[in-house]
């Protein structure tokens, strides 16, 4: 009889910045999460610390004790800009500019192999004001190029992302990023696929777009979302039919992380850490231990009720060095 192993579940740091990352992380082992997706930035583990390499080195020996798996990502709102959101990116007409930004993902790329990481993620960022469309998506592969040496090199899969308002922006321009770079294998460049953004703009609901981007697919992100609005919801109060999905995911044997993407929920981190990880569960039949036990699901038609304050069984470990790790 063949057995379906269950989708290993993550949530990310970006949905818990008001934690430490080491609480973040006990809490996130404390509930039974198999990983979690780390988004580079000050509050947790910042890519422009002079002390990286040893805070990378404490963070992997924590992630092993914890038995969390990783994913890095590099949304951070203003890491490298203090006054522009997301700035510079990938497409910035300047390219001093552009180079921080590809600086900022080799970082990435050298931290995720620290640390054993699934896949770096990274997004496009949209096209400036002025820069034709073609012109846009030439730079795109040419900022892309070093990165992608280094994602090779250290033998990690950089995963662009499809965001909505981006020059990459949905599969469609996925695909037409790995044309003009000349169609990089899957193990090298691959996709970051958000759950919601393709209930948001994809033409095909979320399932199909799962099945249409398997080969390449090495990162997930997950929440609800309603059609043509960006804006990450708890599950259950959006559209979004997960038993599907989560189903699709199974069937094309995606190995990666599924991890919950709620960055502006961070006030209530804990408590939708919680019932976010129950949902997942009950949609996914494959969750059948009964140590996966919880409280269920929210109900499809309220935001989850807030939880009972609870105290992480792990205790956080204060890093050996500089406290800021």
């Amino acid at each position: 009889m063949t057995t379906t192993s269950p989708l290993r579940l993550a949530y990310g740091t970006n949905g818990l910045t008001d934690l430490r990352l080491t609480d973040a992380l006990a809490l996130l082992a404390d509930l039974g999460y198999d990983g979690v997706a780390l988004t580079l930035d000050h509050m947790h583990l910042d890519p422009l610390a002079p002390d990286l390499a040893s805070c990378t080195g404490q963070l992997a020996r924590r992630l092993d004790t914890l038995g969390l798996s990783v994913a890095v990502e590099t949304g951070a709102r203003y890491v490298l800009d203090p006054r522009r959101k997301h700035h510079p990116t990938l497409l910035d007409p300047d390219p001093d500019a552009r180079t921080a930004r590809v600086d900022l993902l080799r970082t990435a790329v050298r931290v995720g192999a620290d640390l054993g990481a699934t896949a770096v993620h990274c997004f496009s960022g949209p096209r400036p004001s002025g820069t034709p469309e073609p012109d846009a998506w030439h730079r795109l592969a040419g900022a892309l190029t070093a990165v992608l040496d280094a994602a090779a090199t250290a033998r990690i899969p950089l995963a662009v992302e499809p965001e909505p308002g981006h020059l990459l922006s949905d599969l469609a321009g996925f695909h037409r990023l790995r044309a003009t770079l000349d169609a990089p294998p899957a193990e090298v460049l691959g996709v970051t696929l958000d759950i919601g953004h393709c209930q948001c703009l994809e033409p095909e609901p979320p399932a199909a777009c799962v099945r249409a981007a398997a080969p390449w697919l090495r990162h997930v992100q997950i929440e609800d979302m309603r059609r043509g609005v960006h804006e990450h919801l708890p599950f259950g109060t959006g559209e979004i039919d997960f038993p599907p999905v989560l189903a699709a995911l199974r069937d094309t044997g995606y190995q990666g992380l599924v991890s919950v993407e709620l960055p502006r929920h961070s006030h209530a981190g804990p408590d939708l850490a919680r019932t976010s990880l129950s949902f997942l569960r009950a949609a996914d039949p494959a969750h059948t231990d009964p140590a996966h036990a919880d409280t269920g699901p929210p109900s499809p038609t309220r935001t989850p009720e807030p939880a009972r304050a609870t105290v992480p069984s792990h205790p956080s470990v204060p890093s050996a060095g500089d406290p800021r790790c």
